[in-house]
């Protein structure tokens, strides 16, 4: 498995998509989904020019983390749950799902000790699955309001985990909806919420998802390999 040659193809990628939509590749940041992925594949991965990292497992995250060196950013990319939160305060930048009122409340709690607020994305759950996290889309639109009133965050966007098909263009309709849910609730002018982040695509779709406006793209198993 060669991580700094898998990374060299991806970028490849977004760059092609990029200029397919006439957008900045700079708007598009490469989040490598390392969960399961053991410290020493993250370092390649960080001396190869790779800067963020998403985790999903708090205890996998706490253990491994400490053991690489670079320089990195982490996110938190999988469902969280409120009494788990504590562990990743000043640990992590950016929380990407965040999908009901009162995991934002400990959030906002637990950064209420840092000297900074937290970016967090609200996860929204398109295909209505009962497998997957996420606040129903005609629901966001409040959820938004509620967390607009933390002073320890600041909403900074949507992510979404959508439905699989084998054929990307199928996926194609839920990332344009969720852009356009962006849109909705930005127009709503909420005080220190900015629609400028969408996390969406993953290591089969994500050239679909950035025609249609990811700014965050979460790609695992075409950088590190199939999971074990």
């Amino acid at each position: 498995m060669n991580i700094a040659a898998n990374l060299q193809q991806i970028r490849a990628e977004i760059a092609a998509a990029c200029l397919r939509a006439a957008r900045d590749p700079e708007a598009v940041r490469l989040v490598a989904v390392s969960k399961t992925k053991s410290a020493a594949a993250i370092s390649e991965a960080a001396t190869a020019g790779q800067r963020i990292f998403g985790e999903s497992y708090v205890q996998e995250f706490l253990d491994k983390s400490p053991e690489v060196r670079q320089a990195v950013e982490w996110h938190f990319v999988g469902h969280l749950q409120s009494n788990k939160v504590k562990y990743l305060r000043d640990r992590v930048t950016l929380i990407h799902s965040v999908d009901r009122l009162s995991l934002a409340r400990e959030i906002d709690r637990q950064w209420a000790r840092c000297e900074h607020p937290l970016a967090v994305l609200m996860q929204v759950n398109l295909g209505d699955e009962d497998s997957k996290s996420g606040i129903a889309p005609d629901q966001a639109a409040d959820l938004a309001r509620a967390i607009a009133a933390l002073p320890h965050l600041r909403l900074r966007g949507l992510m979404t985990l959508p439905p699989y098909f084998d054929d990307p263009e199928e996926v194609r309709p839920f990332f344009r909806r969720l852009r356009l849910l962006a849109d909705e609730i930005a127009a709503l002018a909420l005080p220190g919420v900015r629609m400028e982040e969408l996390s969406m695509g993953m290591s089969h779709d994500f050239t679909v998802a950035i025609e249609e406006g990811a700014t965050l793209v979460r790609i695992g198993t075409a950088i590190f390999g199939s999971r074990s």
